[in-house]
């Protein structure tokens, strides 16, 4: 689980931050060698949301930073509902993404999604400006 914008408010900064996270993620696990099994891939499955969340310090013996918040509990079902090598996107973050202009996005469609019922969900494909640019759907 990764978070932007915390402690410090970022702004809208924090949705152009995983997204890039997110891609340069993707892009490194893709080139990954794995030594003692090199016919293998490793396989990533990312989801964003973005929102309101809490976060804080919880145990005495071994403290954990943890984060709190129904934006969490999303984040986590778009991964979950997601699918290897791709990033899932509610279409929250996406009119968040559209902002910035240069972020390459794709329809998924509606996806049930526990707790939330059917919402629009989108593949975040790349980014325009990005050196070496190169469209995630291409890495296949």
């Amino acid at each position: 689980m990764v978070v932007s914008g915390l402690p410090i408010r970022n702004g809208n900064e924090h949705v152009n931050e995983i997204a890039r996270m997110s891609l340069s993620l993707l892009h490194a696990i893709d080139r990954f060698k794995i030594r003692h099994r090199p016919d293998k891939k490793v396989q990533l499955r990312i989801g964003i949301h973005s929102g309101p969340c809490a976060a804080g310090v919880v145990g005495l013996k071994m403290p954990r930073y943890c984060l709190f918040g129904d934006t969490v509990n999303t984040a986590s079902r778009m991964e979950s509902n997601g699918a290897a090598m791709r990033v899932h996107v509610s279409h929250h973050t996406k009119t968040m993404l559209d902002e910035f202009g240069t972020f390459i996005l794709s329809l998924r469609g509606d996806t049930e999604i526990k707790g939330k019922g059917i919402i629009r969900t989108y593949w975040l494909e790349g980014e325009r400006d990005m050196p070496n640019y190169q469209i995630l759907s291409q890495l296949d």
